[in-house]
């Protein structure tokens, strides 16, 4: 979000922000200023709080109160004012290596690294069990459909089938290619995709060396590399595989799950409705924070109502350059970001380098 404000407005969100998660009480000038020891009046952070009450950053949850940040005070606290803890990011990965990754039982392995992760970052965590059948192409091939549209089949080896459509370029004259000539052409073209891409993952679509094709098939060059990417892309919606939760008894001690019919709707999602919450820890990294490797969900940013008082925090973990798990913290609004961000950073980049076997034994499979 885009709020400008002062260094010292800024400083004071900051240090509201601290104190409310530190607190759990809302925030009164006094209060900063006997903490922090801010060098200006509480006057004058009574203003500034003002001011950031009108920008939706703070608000009041009674008129004699002091203030809470909202989920906009939060947002802006997250992507401006606050940098992963490197500090904890190494104890996560020290303790990580304590595990017995070679004992052949993955989501033992994986229930115990969530119950790691959830007793230092003091909430919910959640890994999701490693996909192993990832789709590999067994046979491509282009057909025209009609003048001026072609689509690319693509067999995998599990004998499913993904299909792209595209528009044909027309020739450099701005005519639109013979019909026979474009069949015989689709021929030797996929051809030369079978030969390159026979036994890839999707994700790998995007590395073929279309300079390899010579120049009287320079018109489709761009053409192959649509379809590609486009079947590329659909290797980043993975399918839905068990979630490991680690820390929830202690996590719902916590003030802000001191209501009953809450409690058990949270409880519902993550023991029973698992596959609603899936697709909010699969997700890609946050774009518009430089050096995020994470995607921090703030409260009502969450589309599931029952995690719509929480902050959800994920990151994916990848063998290669492939996605094939997620690991995240579910907690509180209230939530120590800079701590929790730096777990789920640190144990997704663990699980990376553990599942292409650059750190740890990892176990393919539950025997």
């Amino acid at each position: 979000m885009r709020v400008n404000l002062t260094d010292r407005q800024q400083h004071i969100l900051w240090a509201t922000v601290r104190h409310y998660i530190a607190t759990a009480e809302p925030v009164g000038s006094k209060a900063l200023v006997d903490e922090y020891k801010l060098t200006v009046s509480p006057a004058t952070i009574r203003n500034a709080m003002g001011t950031l009450e009108k920008a939706g950053l703070l608000y009041q949850p009674h008129t004699s109160a002091g203030r809470v940040p909202s989920d906009s005070g939060y947002r802006l606290y997250v992507d401006r004012l606050i940098q992963p803890s490197e500090k904890l990011a190494g104890k996560v990965e020290q303790v990580l290596d304590q595990l017995n990754w070679s004992d052949g039982r993955r989501s033992a392995v994986l229930r115990g690294a969530a119950q790691i992760l959830a007793t230092i970052s003091g909430y919910i965590a959640l890994i999701t069990i490693p996909q192993t059948n990832i789709a590999c192409l067994r046979h491509l091939q282009l057909v025209q459909l009609e003048p001026g549209k072609v689509m690319l089949i693509v067999v995998t080896d599990a004998y499913e089938t993904q299909s792209v459509l595209v528009q044909l370029p027309q020739d450099t004259e701005g005519k639109k290619l013979d019909v026979e000539i474009v069949d015989r052409e689709l021929q030797i073209l996929s051809n030369f995709l079978n030969s390159k891409l026979r036994g890839r993952s999707f994700s790998e679509l995007s590395t073929i060396a279309l300079s390899e094709l010579n120049q009287d098939f320079e018109l489709y060059a761009e053409l192959m590399g649509t379809m590609l990417a486009a079947l590329s892309r659909r290797a980043e919606t993975p399918t839905y595989t068990r979630i490991l939760i680690g820390g929830l008894a202690e996590a719902l001690r916590l003030p802000e799950f001191s209501q009953l019919q809450q409690v058990q709707t949270l409880v519902q999602l993550l023991e029973q409705e698992q596959e609603l919450l899936w697709p909010l820890i699969f997700e890609s990294p946050d774009l518009e924070t430089p050096g995020r490797r994470v995607t921090v969900r703030i409260g009502s940013e969450n589309s599931l109502e029952p995690i719509r008082g929480c902050t959800l925090i994920s990151s994916t973990y990848r063998r290669g350059s492939l996605p094939v798990g997620s690991v995240g913290v579910l907690g509180p609004t209230r939530m120590v970001y800079e701590n929790a961000i730096a777990v789920v950073e640190a144990a997704a980049d663990y699980l990376s380098e553990a599942i292409g076997g650059n750190r740890a034994n990892f176990p393919e499979a539950d025997p």
